[in-house]
Formats: structure tokens, C-alpha cells, sequence
């Protein structure tokens, strides 16, 4: 049964009037929270790979059901492409999207990026692109620390380096992440997707349906980004 997705409502009309002050809090302060157990476990096995690994990573955040990862080696099939979600329910769905063949190269894993990302960073990953495709936009004022560029995690991806490639069906949550970026000097760009693009993901393909406006987001991350005082501190 094809269900429609309504449009994002907010009481937000245009960027969070805190957003710059909250950014620079998280650019200026460490992350303190304490990693979990299974989570550092769960990146293990993913840095068994990557240490092997000599072509690029491309990392696929929030990757749900792990749709858009399977397209992801599909089009770049000289690269690793890890797909990390914290939901053992969607990635156990994968297997309904798996198409990948001969020669490419993905893994799926379970873990919260909170530390995922922190403990990329801590291995020195440099990515070659970073997708973080329709993530909850927690749309209302209050809710600004719970989107990504908001939280104290948001250094630890600028650090990770690479070309950011975000997708979202409220334009709002892209153009925060756009002015976030502009903070630390780096220019992003972000432009209406049109309908008749491929959806890569199933969130995309019902907004699709819904006639709702998607947006895209690009960015090619600072390559000094693990230098903020927030990430030297620890």
C-alpha cells in the first residue's frame, strides 16, 4: 500500500535564531559523553576493513534499510562503502534492497553515530564522500540540539573531511547545515532536487510521491577540520 507523507511542519521561519551560538559552543568544547561498548565493538570490525582498504570510503550515515548504500557501490565500485544505522529492524530489511554484484565493495553496520563518527575520527579516517540522506529533521525550535549540526557530534563530521552530500524534505534543515559549514569557512551549496530524479532511499521515494520539495545539499569539508579546539582537547 503506497502511503503518503505529509510536508514538514516547524514554527521556525527561517534558520534557528541560536544556531550560530550553538555551533560555536559544540566547535569550542569537547564531547565528553562516554562511548559505548558495543558500539566501539561494532566499529572494530568496520576498521578491520578500512585498515586493509587502499581506495576510497565513502560513508553512508542514517543508512536505514541500506537502499541508498547498495546504490552508493553500485556507482562507485572502487571504493569501500559502509552504511551505519542504529536500527537492527531496518538493516535486517536490507536484504529486500541488496543489488550489489561482482567486484563491490559495502558493508552494513549497527551503531549510534554519536560514537561511530567520534571514533572515525579517532582512527584517522579521511572520507572520499559522507551521505547523510533525509535525516529527522526535528522540526520545532525546541528540538535544535537534536538535529546533527546542532549536537556536539557536528565537529567530529566536518573532521571526517570529504564531499558532504545531505538530502532533506525541508529546506530549513539544509540551509542550518549550510550556515553551520559557513562558520568554519567552508562553502555549501544547496539546490532543489527535481522530481524526476531516481529515489535511492524509501523516505525519498514516498516524499516523492507526496509531490513534497526535496533538497540537496554539497559541501567539500575543510581538510583541517580535526583541528577544531573541541577535537584537540581530547
Amino acid at each position: 500500500m503506497n502511503v503518503e507523507s505529509r510536508a514538514v511542519t516547524t514554527n521556525q521561519n527561517g534558520n534557528h535564531e541560536d544556531l550560530t551560538t550553538i555551533v560555536m559552543r559544540h566547535l569550542r568544547s569537547p564531547f565528553r559523553k562516554p562511548i559505548q561498548e558495543h558500539n566501539r565493538e561494532a566499529f572494530a570490525q568496520v576498521q578491520k576493513l578500512v585498515a586493509d582498504w587502499t581506495g576510497p570510503i565513502i560513508l553512508d550515515s542514517c543508512c536505514g534499510v541500506g537502499e541508498s548504500t547498495a546504490w552508493l557501490a553500485e556507482q562507485y565500485p572502487d571504493a569501500l562503502v559502509i552504511g551505519v544505522d542504529k536500527s537492527s529492524h531496518r538493516l535486517a530489511r536490507h536484504a529486500h534492497y541488496e543489488t550489489a554484484g561482482a567486484g563491490q565493495q559495502y558493508v552494513l553496520v549497527r551503531a549510534d553515530l554519536n560514537d561511530f563518527w567520534r571514533l572515525a575520527v579517532e582512527a584517522n579516517w579521511q572520507l572520499h564522500k559522507h551521505y547523510i540522506l533525509y535525516p529527522n529533521p526535528w522540526p520545532k525550535a525546541a528540538h535544535l540540539s537534536r538535529r546533527w549540526h546542532g549536537s556536539p557530534v557536528w565537529p567530529y563530521v566536518i573532521a571526517l573531511g570529504g564531499e558532504l552530500v545531505m538530502r532533506s524534505n525541508w529546506s530549513i534543515y539544509l540551509t542550518e547545515v549550510a550556515s553551520s559549514l559557513a562558520i568554519v569557512n567552508c562553502a555549501a551549496a544547496v539546490q532543489p532536487l527535481l522530481l524526476t530524479h531516481q529515489p535511492i532511499t524509501p523516505f525519498e521515494r514516498k516524499y516523492q510521491r507526496s509531490k513534497q520539495l526535496l533538497w540537496e545539499l554539497r559541501a567539500h569539508l575543510p581538510e583541517d577540520g580535526r583541528y577544531f579546539p573541541a577535537i584537540e582537547a581530547e
